[in-house]
């Protein structure tokens, strides 16, 4: 099975977005570059951030979130975020009637079975879990191999965290990866088992 990797944008006090769920600046690493992220043409970042994003984009399989963000973000219409094939959402409500039945997009009950169903559909590819309170969750069913964080130079001091509502400690590992880019620092960590 392909590792499962908790990812965001945060901000340096370790938010994913303001109390009103607004990313404000989290994001304005994505567009102040000169090299095309992505074929939207709208994501520009620096060389440095392309290196390093742009190969971790192509290894996700699947991406796991919470109902909260599909709600907010109308599933995206259908169609998985930055090129992604599936998207599994954790929900108690089961996929909305009549909502894009040939969407690749799969609603389960709890963290354990996303995990699994994710994996199930994208075997040794990377799974990537949102960041917040669903993220939280998988890191503390010990599911989690690998925590990503664009840090993003901008103190919220209160909103939604990036660990969600978590209780308790977890070690990571020293960093394997500090990159500094344009407007974030790039920090990838292996979970301690």
């Amino acid at each position: 099975m392909g590792k499962v990797v908790m990812y965001a944008s945060v901000s340096v006090d370790g938010f994913i977005a303001d109390e009103n769920d607004h990313p404000g600046p989290l994001f304005d690493w994505l567009l102040s570059g000169d090299v095309p992220l992505d074929d939207s043409g709208v994501l520009m970042v620096s060389q440095t951030s392309y290196d390093y994003v742009r190969p971790y984009w192509d290894q996700i399989g699947a991406t796991i979130v919470g109902r909260h963000v599909f709600d907010m973000t109308d599933g995206w219409d259908g169609i998985p975020p930055s090129g992604i094939d599936q998207v599994v959402v954790v929900t108690h409500r089961g996929r909305p009637e009549d909502w894009h039945p040939e969407a690749p997009f799969h609603f389960v009950d709890g963290v354990e079975a996303a995990v699994a169903k994710a994996q199930e559909l994208v075997g040794d590819r990377v799974v990537e879990v949102a960041a917040g309170d669903v993220g939280g969750q998988v890191l503390a069913a010990g599911l989690v191999d690998e925590v990503r964080m664009d840090v993003a130079p901008v103190v919220f001091g209160t909103g939604k965290r990036y660990f969600g509502s978590v209780d308790m400690q977890y070690l990571l590992e020293d960093p394997e990866v500090v990159i500094q880019g344009s407007r974030v620092l790039h920090l990838r960590y292996r979970v301690r088992r």
